[in-house]
Order: structure tokens, then C-alpha cells, then sequence
């Protein structure tokens, strides 16, 4: 077996080590001894292998004259950290390779989805016997209902859910249909929530948005964002004066309760209950956007973890257990508008397809198990207090925070109640640190403003290294 790029790993038979001088910056060494009648000294020597991205290189700069700047999804092109961007070969657990070879400790996750390690095995053989039937049935088939059943019982607000294909598909439906329910048109946005790329939404948007530095998208014309108030995040003021101005004006209000798409931020004390209480006071509609922390801060979300309970939720990533999935819910009386139960019209081709519908069923059955948020909770409170530590011992300002298996960090002295105090952060040395830790077999997200994720397959060892990986990098910066 051969070394691990930039963690220098080493392998060897089990015998019974002695001591033996130690190894140079380039390789690691053991000394092993074993035999009946005497001591065989052995050294095992295995060269780290050099950090290469040679062939993401060339495959990139193919890409680039097929898909514009290269990537599906602009994040993925690295423009906020520098660098060559790394193609993806293949992911397993809480690894990653790239078509270099060089191997990475994953707290992207695919974005998310991947809560219970990538490519779980038992995840993996259900879609196999389910694409055995076939893969996409545009018509109703009984996995719906199954997962359908679970989501249901797990997510507070939800009593009737609409499977869709995406997050963004899942927050245009919910718009639609809380302004057709209310019958109003204004609704309150955060600055730096990200609800995916929709017209109305694009406004003061995280996620790309901000990682490019965009303040609006060309091409959304003023007419689709005329209705869409905007307030800080954490600002209780604002969101009062807004209800003053337009009574009876405002259809919701929507955010996402733990912000990850301008970094991790969490809601500060009583901002949850105070948006619950102003929506009612003013016949608007509270909605959750959960596509990033549903099933996972609790089984049940945010929503479960706050004790607060909207009126309307919006789900995706974890639900389709690495698979296109997006979905809406909440209170039947809202819901029973959707048709074709009710004139609130949404449709989807592959929307409820069984591979999607498969993956995400056992993969909330994973996570459903007793110790499983306990076990993220662990590892995820390791990981950010070590990285904390090192930045601290390194000398340089650092915050950050998590809940249960989501967490950030900013390189700035906090604290980070908003948008605006995450432009505070070094994007220059996060940049920095970010190329280094890549070099040293950590994958982080490439944007300050991304919140990472941990999942069920790592391992105390993982965070361990990538503590010893952060220490050794926050020393060199």
C-alpha cells in the first residue's frame, strides 16, 4: 500500500516494534522485530507522495471550453480561494480522491447530503435491487409513501409534504403557494440566506452569491424582486419596522434558521420565537429552509432542536441521501392548496422518483438509530475547538461555532451574528489556509462562506489529523 498524499501515512505487518532513529521530513519509518531465536530489525520507509493536481488541471481547462467557467456550480471553480479546482474521482466513507490520487478527509459532503458517510454500502445495495425495477416511473409508486410517512413524522411543522428535485424547486414552491394562501405578495428575506437561484430570491443572496462577491444576478428583472424585503440576519429592529410599513402586505417570512450560506450562524437568543410571534401577530406565513439543516442539527431539524415550529418547511439534500430531491411542507390547511388538490399549481417530470426516494429512506433509517446525532454532536465539538486552539495558540483571530454536525469558522475576531460580520473575515488568509490544508489531505469548503459538514463515517482519527493538519498550517501562515 502505498502513502496517502499529504497525511503521510504508513503501513506494515504486525510484529512487535523496536526503537529506531527517526524519519526524515520526507518519510515516516518503523522499526519492527520478530522470530523465535532473535530480533530482526526492519525498516519500513514510505516516501510521502507529492501533492499533484496535474491531471484536475487538464481535465479543468477541458472543461472550460464546455460548461461555463468550467463547473455546473460556481463554488466548485475555487474563485474565492485560488488554485487549481480538484476533480473528483470517487468518495467512500468519509474520504475523497481525486483523479491525481491524492486522498481527502471530506466536511464538504457533497455539499451536505452525505450525513452517513459517502457511498454507504447499505445505501448502495437498495438502489441496486431498485434499479432492478427501473429508475424513474413518472407515476406514483409506494416508495413515496414510505418517505413521505418518515419525513411527516419526523419534521415538526409537516403534515402533508410534495416531493420535488432540487432545494431551489422546493423554496419557488413554497413562495408560490405561501403568497397564493395569503393571498399577499411582500415577503422578508435574510441578507446573506441563500434559497437557491430563483428570481425573488436573489437578493442580498449567500451561498455563490457571496462567494463571488455579486451583489444581484443580471438578467433578474426589478419587477421579480419589487415584493422582496430585505433584513440583516439577528435584527429584530428592522424586521418590526418592516411589518410597520407594509401591514397586511407581507406573505412571510423566510430564512434559514442556522445560516450556512454565508458561513455557520447561528440564531441568536430569541430571534426564532420573535420571528414566530410577529408572522402570527400579522397573519404572515413563518417558513424554515431546511434544505441544508433538516435531519441534520436533529431527526426533526432546526425546527426540533429551536422548539420552534413554522408554518411551512423546505427540505432537500439529506432526504435524497446523495440523489436530486427537494421537498415542501408543512400544515395541511396550506398544503391542500397544491394541486391538483388545490389551485396552487407545481409539477416535476422525475419529481418522486424511486432511486431518490430509495436512497433517502435509508439513509433517515441510518440516522434514525439511538447515539447517532450524540456521536455528531462529539465529533463535531472536537473538531471546531481544536481548530480554535490551534488558531489561537498561531496567533491569529479566529471564531466559530457548530451544532451537532454543522459548523464554520471565520478569521476574524467575532463575534458573528450576520452577513455583514462575516465580510469581516480574512477571505485572503482563509484563501491561504485553504490551499495548505488541501496539500495536507483536508478538503474543507472552498468559500469563507460555507458552512462544513461532519458525518456518521468519521472517525476520531480523521478529526485528530485534521487538527494536527490545522495546527501545522495555522503555524506556517
Amino acid at each position: 500500500m502505498a502513502a496517502v498524499s499529504g497525511i503521510g501515512l504508513s503501513w506494515g505487518s504486525k510484529v512487535s516494534q523496536r526503537p529506531c532513529s527517526s524519519p526524515s521530513s520526507s518519510s515516516r519509518s518503523r522499526c519492527r522485530s520478530s522470530g523465535r531465536r532473535g530480533v530482526i530489525r526492519m525498516a519500513v520507509t514510505v516516501e510521502k507522495k507529492k501533492f499533484t493536481l496535474q491531471k484536475s488541471e487538464e481535465i479543468f481547462n477541458a472543461a472550460k471550453d464546455l460548461m461555463p467557467g468550467g463547473v455546473n456550480s460556481p463554488v466548485r471553480a475555487f474563485k474565492s480561494v485560488g488554485g487549481q479546482p480538484i476533480v473528483i474521482d470517487s468518495v467512500k466513507g468519509s474520504r475523497m480522491w481525486d483523479v491525481d490520487g491524492n486522498e481527502y478527509i471530506d466536511y464538504v459532503g457533497s455539499w451536505g447530503p452525505a450525513i452517513i458517510g459517502h457511498a454507504d454500502d447499505k445505501v448502495l445495495a437498495a438502489l441496486a435491487e431498485t434499479m432492478k425495477k427501473g429508475t424513474s416511473f413518472g407515476a406514483p409508486c409506494a416508495l413515496e409513501n414510505e418517505l413521505a410517512e418518515m419525513v411527516i413524522a419526523a419534521v415538526p411543522s409537516i403534515e402533508m409534504v410534495r416531493f420535488v428535485n432540487s432545494g431551489t424547486e422546493a423554496c419557488m414552491g413554497v413562495l408560490r403557494l405561501a403568497r397564493a394562501f395569503t393571498d399577499r405578495l411582500k415577503i422578508i428575506k435574510f441578507e446573506g440566506c441563500y434559497h437557491g437561484h430563483a428570481d425573488p430570491f436573489l437578493v442580498k443572496a449567500g451561498s455563490g452569491v457571496a462567494t463571488l462577491g455579486l451583489p444581484d444576478s443580471p438578467g433578474v428583472p426589478k419587477s421579480a424582486t419589487v415584493d422582496t424585503l430585505t433584513s440583516p440576519y439577528n435584527d429584530f429592529q428592522t424586521i418590526e419596522d418592516l411589518f410597520k410599513a407594509h401591514k397586511e402586505e407581507i406573505a412571510a417570512v423566510i430564512l434559514e434558521p442556522v445560516v450556512g450560506n454565508s458561513g455557520f450562524i447561528p440564531p441568536s437568543a430569541d430571534f426564532l420565537n420573535f420571528l414566530r410571534r410577529i408572522t402570527k401577530e400579522n397573519g404572515a406565513l413563518l417558513i424554515f429552509d431546511e434544505v441544508m439543516t433538516g435531519f441534520r442539527l436533529a431527526y426533526g431539524g432546526a425546527q426540533e432542536y429551536f422548539g420552534i415550529t413554522p408554518d411551512l418547511t423546505t427540505l432537500g439534500k439529506i432526504i435524497g441521501g446523495g440523489l436530486p430531491v427537494g421537498a415542501y411542507g408543512g400544515r395541511r390547511d396550506i398544503m391542500e392548496m397544491v394541486a391538483p388538490a388545490g389551485p396552487m399549481y407545481q409539477a416535476g417530470t422525475l419529481s418522486g422518483n424511486p432511486l431518490a426516494m430509495t436512497a433517502g429512506i435509508h439513509t433517515l433509517k441510518r440516522l434514525k438509530e439511538p447515539g447517532s446525532y450524540e456521536y455528531l454532536d462529539k465529533i463535531t465539538a472536537e473538531l471546531v475547538q481544536g481548530i480554535l486552539d490551534a488558531g489561537k495558540n498561531a496567533g491569529h483571530e479566529m471564531c466559530g461555532g457548530y451544532i451537532s454536525g454543522m459548523f464554520g469558522f471565520f478569521f476574524t475576531k467575532g463575534p458573528v451574528y450576520n452577513f455583514g460580520d462575516a465580510k469581516k473575515s480574512d477571505a485572503a488568509k482563509f484563501a491561504k489556509f485553504y490551499q495548505a490544508m488541501l496539500e495536507e489531505g483536508v478538503y474543507f469548503a472552498p468559500s469563507q462562506f460555507e458552512a462544513g459538514f461532519t458525518g456518521l463515517a468519521h472517525t476520531s482519527e480523521d478529526i485528530q489529523r485534521t487538527i494536527a493538519a490545522a495546527d501545522k498550517v495555522l503555524r506556517q501562515l
